[in-house]
């Protein structure tokens, strides 16, 4: 904490770059009001309108939001639909508990649960059961419908803030959000990004009041009440961001970027068709990794053939002959999604996810290599796997691959095998990389950094121990990016690490001439290797 004359000034973590100038809004978990119990038939039909209202609130939110955070809510909506849950909540009121107490007694008893797992990834899911809980019981106490009412571009405070929450909010005036605890991994940050909200997290604890606030997402710091130097000071930051994001964006325009005379292509993530609309989108030397987790949740059933053909055409025919990698679904871990990822594994980061869930259902696996192999006619189609830990996982996928398009071709349907590659996340395949008879490879940071460092990324308590310059993750990386150098095979790199500034010495180091960033990131990356390329630091 620092002291001004008028204003304290806290320093966290950075979530999110940005700045934000508004009002300071606190908002705390919890539920308010007091309700008065009926009988056990008003009770059990209170809960069963308030679990539909919640239910309906939440779908309305993933349509809205769609991609991963469709996702991220897919948690809530299927303890929803968990009818044994459910019903013994009901059983409970039949008991003679209120509709209040018997949802909050089941749900902070999962909440418990959860908490004492030692796998990480549950901890992290008890922020969503409390958000949950406490939805269900603002609707009984009467807050059907009420969603948080922010002002416009205000600086929104909270211990921690469930996506949910997030989403409610209308950041279309800007704004950003100060977490006193939270991680720079978490989902929220991750929409946080998505969004351009300034968003600065573990910040400890700071005073329940205030008036206005400044949020420096670049310096990771929040500033309350501030004085008229504070303001100056701040106001001057943002306008010296404001003027380096357009001076990215005159270089963005040149044709390449280049580093010690040798071209850099550089690509971008997308995860729905509608990122293409970005305006630096255009400028990109095609799709790194399209996610195609999206087509999962968007529409609240695993899609069929024709809609995932149109949006992978779709996506084609804006590439142009550019290249377009689409990964296959990375379902599973952090990513659960009902009716294809399995129910109670207990290391689900560890479990059957990416190509081995694929690989397990070829119910879902077929349709979606069908579709993709019908896209491949339509354009520069490159087609990767996720989460590949040994070569016969490769030759398996291929292999079904195969089968399909001939099926189609034998059928009359213009079909064709594009190329195959795989995501290097898993520690066994970047030490083996050798037996992946593949045609390209793409480096995923973020994972193959959890498996390497033995750290759950969305652990904030571990932060300090996530370092995406750790030797060991480097080593991993040159590794692959050397063995693609000697074969003549592509190595690209689409994990957050290609978005950082900081890391691009040593991704260029490590032999990467390959990256793929958020259209967000673009203009910024290519300045950046722009000016290492000119002997310039990272400015």
């Amino acid at each position: 904490m620092q002291g001004g004359a008028t204003g304290l000034a806290y320093r966290g973590r950075t979530a999110s770059i940005g700045f934000a100038h508004g009002p300071f809004v606190r908002v705390d978990a919890g539920t308010n009001g007091e309700r008065v119990a009926g009988t056990l038939v008003e009770e059990a039909l209170a809960l069963r309108s308030a679990i539909d209202v919640a239910s309906g609130q939440i779908a309305e939110l993933a349509t809205i939001a769609g991609g991963e955070a469709a996702q991220i809510l897919e948690f809530q909506v299927a303890l929803l639909e968990d009818e044994d849950f459910i019903e013994a909540i009901f059983a409970s009121i039949g008991e003679g508990s209120s509709a209040d107490v018997a949802w909050r007694s089941a749900l902070d008893e999962q909440i418990a649960d959860y908490n004492s797992a030692e796998d990480e990834y549950l901890k992290a899911r008890s922020s969503d059961l409390a958000d949950l809980r406490d939805r269900v019981i603002n609707i009984l106490r009467g807050g059907e419908g009420q969603v948080l009412k922010i002002p416009s571009g205000a600086v929104v405070c909270a211990d921690d803030l469930p996506p949910s929450r997030f989403l409610e909010i209308d950041w279309s005036s800007g704004g950003g959000l100060a977490l006193l605890r939270g991680s720079p991994t978490s989902h929220v940050a991750m929409l946080a990004r998505a969004r351009g909200i300034p968003m600065v997290v573990q910040l400890g604890a700071i005073p329940e009041i205030g008036a206005t606030a400044l949020l420096d997402g670049e310096s990771a710091m929040l500033e309350l009440d501030p004085n008229a130097e504070q303001v100056r000071l701040f106001e001057k930051r943002r306008e010296n961001h404001r003027k380096s994001r357009a001076s990215a964006r005159a270089i963005l325009r040149r044709p390449t970027a280049s580093w010690r005379g040798e071209r850099i292509k550089l690509f971008i993530n997308i995860q729905r068709v509608d990122d293409l609309d970005h305006a630096d989108a255009q400028y990109a030397d095609g799709i790194g990794l399209m996610r195609t987790e999206f087509l999962l949740t968007e529409r609240g059933r695993l899609p069929d053939e024709e809609a995932q053909f149109a949006a992978y055409d779709a996506v084609l025919r804006w590439a142009d002959r550019r290249p377009v990698t689409i990964r296959t679904f990375d379902a599973g871990g952090d990513k659960p999604v009902p009716g294809f990822t399995l129910d109670g594994e207990a290391n689900p980061f560890l479990g059957v996810r990416g190509l081995r869930l694929c690989l397990a259902r070829p119910d879902v696996f077929t349709v979606q290599l069908r579709a993709l192999a019908r896209a491949a006619v339509r354009g520069n189609l490159k087609v990767m796997f996720p989460m590949v830990t040994s070569a016969d996982e490769l030759e398996a996928g291929r292999k079904l691959f195969a089968e399909i398009v001939q099926r189609l071709q034998v059928d009359g349907i213009d079909a064709m095998l594009p190329e195959l590659g795989i995501m290097v996340e898993v520690p066994a395949a970047a030490l083996a990389i050798a037996s992946f008879k593949a045609s390209f490879f793409s480096i995923g940071s973020n994972d193959l950094a959890q498996y390497v460092l033995a750290c759950d990324r969305s652990n904030g308590a571990l932060a300090p121990l996530m370092d995406p310059l750790h030797p060991a993750l480097l080593e991993l990386i040159a590794r692959t990016a050397e063995h693609g150098r000697r074969g003549g095979i592509s190595v690209s790199l689409c994990g957050d690490m290609a978005s950082d500034p900081r890391c691009l010495p040593a991704l260029l180091n490590c032999g990467l001439r390959e990256l793929s960033v958020n259209a967000s990131a673009l203009a910024q990356i290519k300045r950046t290797i722009d000016r290492l390329s000119n002997g310039g630091g990272l400015g």
